[in-house]
C-alpha cells in the first residue's frame, strides 16, 4: 500500500520578493523550523549570474503563518552567512542548510559549501553555523568543513539532514561516486550515506551506501530527509537518471521512499512514496528535495518543482498515517 500526499499548491515564489537584488530566483532545499506563532523555512537561493557567467548559491528563509501555511509573515533581510573567502571550501556557494534545536536560542544548521573547479564544475564540503538569537543570524564555526572529502567519498559531500535520535546526532547526506561523461557533458553521481556524532563535530562515518540504487548505477539521489512516526523511521529523498534530467522530464528527479527501524539497514519501495509530477503545474516536470515535518496532528511535505525549485517550493498534506 502507497501513501497518498494531496498537493495543496505553490507555497512560496522567490520571484515574488524581486525587490531583493540578492534573492533572485529559486528556493531550494527547503528545511523547516518550529517557533511559537510561524514556521521558518530555510532555503538556498541564487543571486543574478556574475561577469563571468557563474551563480552563487546564498542561504535565506521565510516565516510562515502556523494556523495558515500560505500566509507569508516575513522573509529575511540578508543572506544569512557570508560566502567563503578566495579558495575556500564555499566560495560559490552554501546550498542545503539543515537545523536543528539545542536550546532555546541556540540552534545548529548544516550546510553543503560549494566552489567552482576547473576540469568539472563544482566540489563540495559540508560545514557547520551556529544561532546563539534563536535562529535569525548565524556564525560560521570555522572557515572549513566538519565533514569534508575523505578515503572513500573522494568529491561531492553534501546535502546535508541533520537529526537528533537520543543522545546522538545522525547527518543524512549525498558522496559523490563518479563524474559521468557523454560528449562534453559531465554529471555528477551521488549516493545516500551517514554518520553519527556524540557532539555534532565529530563524525564516524558509515562509508557505505545505504540506499539501493533502483534505476541502475549511475542513479544519482539527494536530499535524505528522515522522519521517525509509528515505530519507524521514514526516509524521503529524490532521484534522478544521469543525463538528460534537465530538459526531458522522463530522466528528471523524482522522490522515493525508503523505511528502517534501526537507522542502518533501509528497505527501498518508491511504490509507497505516494508522490509524483502533476499534468500542468509549477512540479509537471519534476518532484524532488522532500521535507516532512507533522504541524496540527498532520504531516506535510514541502518539494520542489520544475528547475529544481527555479520558482520556489510547494505543500503536499499527507492523506491517512505514516506506517
Amino acid at each position: 500500500m502507497s501513501f497518498k500526499w494531496k498537493k495543496l499548491g505553490l507555497l512560496f515564489n522567490p520571484v515574488d520578493w524581486q525587490n531583493k537584488t540578492w534573492l533572485h530566483e529559486y528556493a531550494q532545499a527547503p528545511n523547516l523550523l518550529f517557533y511559537d506563532k510561524f514556521v521558518r523555512v530555510f532555503f538556498s537561493t541564487r543571486m543574478p549570474k556574475d561577469e563571468h557567467g557563474r551563480l552563487k548559491t546564498l542561504e535565506a528563509y521565510v516565516d510562515l503563518e502556523k494556523k495558515n501555511l500560505f500566509n507569508v509573515i516575513g522573509v529575511c533581510p540578508k543572506p544569512l552567512l557570508e560566502l567563503g573567502k578566495l579558495g575556500h571550501f564555499d566560495e560559490f556557494g552554501t546550498y542545503v542548510f539543515s537545523p536543528v534545536r539545542i536550546s532555546e536560542y541556540e540552534i545548529w544548521a548544516y550546510y553543503a559549501g560549494v566552489i567552482c573547479t576547473q576540469s568539472v564544475s563544482i566540489n563540495a564540503a559540508i560545514g557547520l553555523a551556529k544561532s546563539f538569537d534563536n535562529g535569525n543570524t548565524f556564525e560560521k564555526v570555522g572557515v572549513g568543513p566538519v565533514l569534508g572529502h575523505s578515503l572513500y567519498e573522494p568529491f561531492l559531500v553534501s546535502s546535508p539532514k541533520i537529526r537528533k535520535y537520543g543522545d546522538k546526532f545522525y547527518l543524512f547526506y549525498i558522496a559523490g561516486t563518479e563524474w559521468a561523461v557523454t560528449g562534453n557533458v559531465k554529471e555528477p553521481v551521488y549516493k545516500i550515506r551517514m554518520a553519527v556524532s556524540d557532539d555534532g563535530l565529530n563524525w564516524e562515518k558509515e562509508n557505505r551506501f545505504i540506499i539501493e540504487d533502483k534505476i541502475g548505477k549511475l542513479e544519482a539521489q539527494a536530499s535524505p530527509d528522515v522522519f521517525y512516526k509509528n515505530g519507524k523511521y521514514h526516509m524521503f529523498f529524490c532521484f534522478r537518471d544521469a543525463f538528460d534530467y534537465r530538459k526531458n522530464p522522463k530522466y528528471s528527479y523524482r522522490i522515493g521512499y525508503a523505511s528502517s527501524v534501526d537507522l542502518l539497514n533501509w528497505e527501498r519501495d518508491d511504490k509507497k512514496a505516494g508522490i509524483d509530477i502533476s499534468q500542468d503545474s509549477f512540479d509537471n516536470e519534476m518532484v524532488a528535495y522532500p521535507h516532512i515535518f507533522e504541524l496540527n496532528g498532520k504531516i506535510y511535505m514541502l518539494y520542489l518543482g520544475n528547475e529544481v525549485g527555479r520558482y520556489g517550493f510547494g505543500l503536499a498534506e499527507l492523506q491517512g498515517e505514516l506506517v
